[in-house]
């Protein structure tokens, strides 16, 4: 039984970092067709978004179901639990991608970007993308350096979200309403999508370490 159980949690951690790249995959594909107009590839976001969505719900039946049934303690207790969270988190991020893709295609057949701000926001495409892709290696290694990253590239994506502010409030860029209300909400799910992967990787922390992250000061 106790190898059952074993071969469980390891499917539940093989599920996560599938969950991971699937999210990696629509970030960085949403960003894109935000910057370059790019409608096929934004409906595929949008249409994908149901396969991380599925994964979340088997993963959460299948933690519910060995709770129950196995009633972990300790460590083993502290792996369900995280799971559950993570999937949680995971599927935030794969929603945030999606919301990012209906505003390019909200706008095609023009960029969802006005030109101004372009910089900015492909400054927070690349660092989406690096959240995303350090947030499917740690759930892979548990290494607490590259959790720390998370938490660098985090407050990257915080700074470029008041730039996105400061933008909106500048005289000089002659914004219309519908852009001014993309940049907020693009700019929000940006950012929003860091927070989750904190999220994430301060779990992590708390499975190899057994107590959180603020606790302790790093991350």
């Amino acid at each position: 039984m106790r190898e059952i159980f074993t071969a469980e949690l390891t499917a539940l951690g093989e599920d996560l970092a599938a969950m991971s790249r699937l999210v990696e995959s629509a970030v960085g594909a949403a960003g894109t067709s935000l910057l370059e107009a790019n409608l096929p590839m934004a409906e595929a976001v949008i249409a994908d978004d149901h396969t991380i969505d599925a994964l979340e719900r088997s993963l959460d039946e299948r933690c519910v179901a060995l709770l129950a049934q196995q009633q972990p303690v300790a460590r083993d207790l502290r792996i369900v639990v995280s799971a559950l969270r993570m999937s949680a988190s995971l599927e935030r991020m794969g929603d945030l991608a999606r919301h990012i893709a209906e505003v390019a295609r909200g706008r095609y057949p023009a960029v969802g970007v006005p030109e101004p701000l372009v910089p900015t926001f492909t400054a927070m495409h690349e660092a989406a993308v690096s959240v995303a892709r350090q947030v499917t290696n740690v759930l892979q290694t548990r290494d607490l350096e590259l959790a720390q990253a998370i938490e660098d590239d985090d407050d990257r994506l915080d700074k470029l979200h008041a730039d996105t502010f400061a933008a909106t409030l500048t005289a000089g860029h002659d914004l219309t309403p519908q852009e001014i209300v993309d940049i907020t909400l693009c700019g929000r799910y940006y950012e929003r999508f860091g927070d989750h992967a904190v999220s994430v990787a301060r779990r992590i922390v708390y499975l190899v370490t057994g107590d959180f992250a603020e606790e302790r000061g790093a991350i």
